[in-house]
């Protein structure tokens, strides 16, 4: 059980993040603002990207809070994350209090490490394991 709660509070603390970020592109920024923001560093089709990256975070966010679609959800977000490292964080080292990579960094692994090691007995693809195992059983 210990193993289940601890994976909750990574989901919870990293869901949260993600939740977060993601609202703030659609209410303190806006969206006009995010793609704003994403044509001046140089994302790809800034327009998509900006109201796409603002939805992955809110329902990924909400997903790994849930533990619902782990696999998907953990390895966009990391992606998403590796986007954000890239366009906006690399020429500035290491450290977050600089801008650097330190910190999506450590959601990437996060994000990696819960899509891969999976939610625990707590999240809801544990009860659709469960009820695909009766189905075939």
């Amino acid at each position: 059980m210990a193993r289940s709660i601890t994976l909750l509070l990574a989901r919870v603390a990293v869901g949260v993040t993600f939740l977060v970020h993601g609202w703030m592109k659609f209410t303190s920024m806006g969206i006009s603002g995010t793609t704003a923001f994403f044509e001046q560093v140089g994302i790809p089709l800034p327009g998509l990207a900006a109201p796409t990256v603002a939805v992955l975070e809110v329902v990924g966010g909400i997903a790994l809070i849930v533990g619902a679609a782990l696999p998907v959800f953990g390895v966009l977000l990391a992606l998403n994350m590796v986007g954000a490292i890239v366009f906006v964080h690399l020429g500035n080292g290491f450290l977050a209090e600089k801008g650097g990579i330190e910190f999506p960094m450590a959601l990437a692994a996060a994000c990696l490490a819960l899509a891969f090691t999976g939610g625990g007995a707590l999240a809801v693809d544990r009860l659709w394991q469960k009820s695909r195992a009766d189905v075939a059983a």
